[in-house]
């Protein structure tokens, strides 16, 4: 490729591979699921939803549609956010049970995870824990392709129903981690903006920092070039590192969260703002799908594990809680001027997609040009001032790193080599940014 950020290296991958699901985006496009199910050959599915969403006009919508095709549903909503093992095994018990031709998801990242999950225990046996990296799982390989699954996205911010991934508590580890195969990823990917029309601003700052995070991690990315080369291709993972095409989504998803975060969360009429940051979350979910996150996505694992008595205006979870999005970016700007020393040119361009003021700023200023630029979001959005708004002091430190070390999928996948003490370094730096 043209590009010098993509040059060849010694025992680097020499190629990357790019998938997705069919995707349709539209308003009303929710009510095509019983057609599109119909020509895939359902006949009888299992719908995976959540329980806030399963007595709702949104649900609702997609009953009506496969009723429309006569197709049998079962539903399955015993769905919590931030869905664990006991969840996922529950699932693919009732898969099982019900012998569905497919399954559609409709719901948020922990519906359609879920699913991905259920789908694969169900057809391959085990525990969902066997195929989770070593030494957190068995590092079980997914064998081969599960059941056609329809993915209906219902938030601006996860992208899951475009990724090979899915993110799953590990409860005697209190833990998130990552399954990732290419076999999990959506038959069909449904995004309707109109499910995003009535989510307070609140829930949509969370989403909107998830998708602006998704593209500024892919875009700042190891270059594939720079990933071990893999010989067997029916081996590689679509997590592969920054690439020519995740930096085409992920560019236009980083434009449309700089100019339309902000609005999206301040007014829920707001429908030009709202329906852009909903295609900005899918084109960041297939920029993402097809390059992996980095550095900000571990380390918030970090924070959701050793969270403690917090809970979130507008979600109905116990506590503690916080949500993915807000774990993402209350560290991301410290993050950002860490990794920005690497490739400053990638990070200078970041910003400048976020409609950062970059004029005259030099390679040397990129890391702090782009964490003015993310902590001024964060404050116009009312997003929580770094770790001390969500509970967390420099006594927590230590164990923060300790905890999101384990993350190394993520932490490799990093444009800078990173130890516990940069990942104690970087915590110390989002205490507080204001």
């Amino acid at each position: 490729m043209g590009c010098q950020y993509f040059e060849p290296t010694d025992n680097g991958a020499n190629s990357f591979t790019v998938a997705m699901p069919k995707l349709t985006f539209g308003r009303g496009s929710l009510a095509e699921v019983g057609e599109r199910a119909n020509a895939i050959g359902f006949k009888k599915v299992v719908l995976f939803t959540d329980p806030i969403l399963e007595s709702g006009p949104i649900v609702e919508i997609v009953r009506k549609s496969l009723t429309q095709q006569n197709i049998q549903f079962s539903i399955f909503s015993a769905i919590r956010i931030e869905p664990d093992d006991d969840c996922v095994m529950q699932a693919a018990a009732m898969l099982k049970d019900a012998d569905p031709d497919g399954v559609i998801s409709v719901g948020g990242g922990s519906v359609i995870d879920t699913a991905k999950g259920a789908l694969l225990v169900a057809q391959h046996g085990g525990h969902i824990r066997d195929y989770f990296a070593a030494p957190i799982g068995n590092s079980k390989p997914v064998p081969g392709p599960v059941l056609p699954h329809i993915a209906c996205a219902t938030t601006s911010g996860t992208g899951s129903e475009c990724t090979s991934i899915t993110v799953i508590r590990l409860n005697d580890l209190d833990t998130k981690f990552v399954v990732a195969s290419p076999h999990l990823l959506a038959t069909q990917a449904i995004v309707d903006p109109q499910c995003c029309d009535t989510l307070p601003g609140n829930v949509v700052a969370s989403t909107g920092f998830d998708l602006l995070c998704h593209a500024l991690e892919c875009y700042t990315a190891k270059a594939y070039t720079r990933h071990l080369e893999i010989k067997d291709p029916n081996a590689r993972q679509l997590i592969q590192g920054a690439n020519p095409f995740s930096d085409l989504s992920a560019q236009k998803a980083l434009e449309i969260a700089g100019k339309y975060l902000v609005r999206g969360v301040a007014d829920n009429t707001d429908k030009e703002a709202r329906d852009n940051l909903m295609w900005g979350a899918t084109l960041a979910g297939i920029a993402f799908g097809n390059s992996g996150t980095h550095l900000p996505h571990a380390m918030s694992y970090g924070i959701t594990h050793l969270m403690k008595d917090i809970t979130t205006d507008g979600y109905q979870v116990s506590s503690p809680f916080i949500p993915h999005g807000i774990s993402v970016i209350i560290s991301a700007p410290s993050i950002f001027k860490h990794t920005a020393e690497a490739t400053p040119d990638r990070h200078l361009e970041g910003a400048n997609f976020l409609n950062a003021d970059t004029k005259g700023a030099t390679k040397d200023e990129a890391g702090e040009v782009l964490h003015k630029r993310l902590v001024e979001l964060m404050r116009d959005t009312h997003i929580p001032n770094g770790l001390s708004g969500v509970g967390f002091d420099h006594s927590h430190v230590n164990a923060l790193a300790e905890s999101s070390f384990r993350q190394q999928r993520a932490i490799a996948n990093a444009p800078r080599d990173s130890n516990l003490v940069d990942l104690e370094n970087m915590y110390s730096g989002a205490l507080k940014y204001w």
